[in-house]
């Protein structure tokens, strides 16, 4: 398997290879990793509603589909990847989801037509966007009590306020964790 495809792990589509462009930056969450979160998010995942803040490859809201997930909104403001995230989602023959060329930061500083049940949120490392993003989310009616969110890092997870831990886990180099705002 070359780096530019990701490898969906469960679920309807298992094994399914989709293809991402090599765009420098961009860095599929590892598989090791999918596989302890969507063991986390297995009682929630049936029928959720998904937001994929940092969509790159897709990796996340394509694994949440395949895994029962009612709908997945993919954000990016790469047109090259929003290009191979509608080619996949053809592939897969889906329809539930929504591919939105845009700025995450501008995207959920709007409201939402209504909350997710699940928000990937898996920024570039380097800009330091978890805080900020996860005050938007709070902040404009994305979330609902039960909102469980997938955060990711290159070092760990810190506390953030109006948010708490509900499970974390590190492997290789990539720190990780599930939120709940509390």
């Amino acid at each position: 398997m070359t780096n530019n495809f990701v490898r969906i792990i469960g679920g309807q589509w298992r094994s399914r290879r989709l293809a991402f462009p090599p765009i420098p930056g961009l860095r599929p969450t590892p598989d090791r990793v999918r596989e302890t979160l969507f063991n986390w998010l297995a009682p929630h995942i049936h029928g959720a509603r998904c937001l994929d803040v940092f969509a790159g490859s897709g990796a996340m809201g394509f694994e949440a589909l395949s895994r029962g997930a009612s709908h997945a909104v993919f954000l990016d403001a790469s047109r090259p990847v929003i290009d191979a995230l509608i080619k996949n989602a053809q592939l897969l023959k889906t329809n539930h989801t929504e591919i939105c060329c845009v700025d995450s930061l501008k995207y959920l500083a709007q409201k939402p037509s209504q909350p997710f049940d699940i928000v990937f949120l898996d920024p570039p490392y380097s800009l330091n966007l978890l805080e900020p993003c996860l005050t938007l989310l709070s902040d404009n009616g994305f979330l609902k009590p039960t909102t469980l969110i997938y955060v990711e890092d290159n070092q760990p997870i810190p506390e953030f306020p109006g948010f708490k831990k509900h499970k974390e886990s590190k492997a290789s180099s990539v720190y990780c964790a599930l939120l709940v705002q509390f």
